[in-house]
C-alpha cells in the first residue's frame, strides 16, 4: 500500500485530533514533579507526556510511538515506571512524578555515568526512557542478572540496537551504586 510509509508521520497529528475532539474542560491538576509541587490547568485526559513537555517545559521525556510500545516516554509515577504517552495527567494527582531531569541535576547518577562510560547512546532518542526504566529496575533489584535486565528492559526499544551496551551499563551502575552506599 503506497500510503503506509506515511503512517508513522501522521500518527501524532491523528492522536492529537482524537484527543482534542474528546477533550473535556480544563481543570486544576496538582502533583509533584522532580521534587517540586506543580499545578497545571489542563484537561484531565491530557497525556502526562504532553503536560511535562508543553506545559512544564521538561523536554527530556520523548515522544516515540504514542502507543506505550517503545518506552521512549518512560517516567516514574510514585516510583513505578509508566509510559507517559498514554497516562492521563489525572492519574498523577497528588503523586510524585520523576523525569530524566529529576534523576540527577548534575548528571552524576550512577546510571547516567555508566551510560556515558559504556558509550550506550548512538542516536540517543530512546536513552531517557531506557535510563528511567533501568532506574526502577535497580531500585527494586540492586543485583540484577542478565535475565532480570532483559525482562524489565524488553519494553524499551532501541532502534540502534545497543542492547548489549545497555545491559553492560546497568551492571556497571549497579556495581557503582553498591560501592557508593
Amino acid at each position: 500500500m503506497p500510503w503506509t510509509h506515511n503512517c508513522a508521520f501522521l500518527w501524532p497529528q491523528v492522536f492529537f485530533a482524537m484527543m482534542q475532539s474528546m477533550a473535556s474542560e480544563a481543570k486544576s491538576i496538582r502533583f509533584n514533579v522532580n521534587g517540586v509541587e506543580r499545578e497545571v490547568n489542563v484537561e484531565p485526559e491530557k497525556p502526562l507526556l504532553w503536560v511535562l513537555r508543553e506545559d512544564l517545559q521538561l523536554t527530556g521525556t520523548k515522544f516515540g510511538c504514542g502507543l506505550a510500545q517503545c518506552g521512549a516516554c518512560t517516567v516514574h509515577l510514585d516510583g513505578e515506571a509508566v509510559r507517559s504517552c498514554v497516562t492521563p495527567v489525572s492519574r498523577a494527582v497528588g503523586k510524585k512524578v520523576m523525569t530524566i531531569e529529576g534523576l540527577s541535576a548534575e548528571h552524576n547518577n550512577a546510571l547516567q555515568e555508566a551510560w556515558i562510560a559504556v558509550q550506550v547512546p548512538q542516536c540517543g532518542y530512546c536513552q531517557t526512557g531506557q535510563i528511567m526504566a533501568a532506574a526502577v529496575l535497580l531500585e527494586n533489584n540492586p543485583h540484577p542478572s542478565d535475565a532480570d535486565i532483559d525482562r524489565v528492559m524488553s519494553g524499551n526499544i532501541c532502534r540502534c540496537g545497543t542492547y548489549d551496551r545497555i545491559r553492560k551499563a546497568i551492571h556497571r551502575a549497579a556495581a557503582t551504586a553498591r560501592v557508593r552506599s
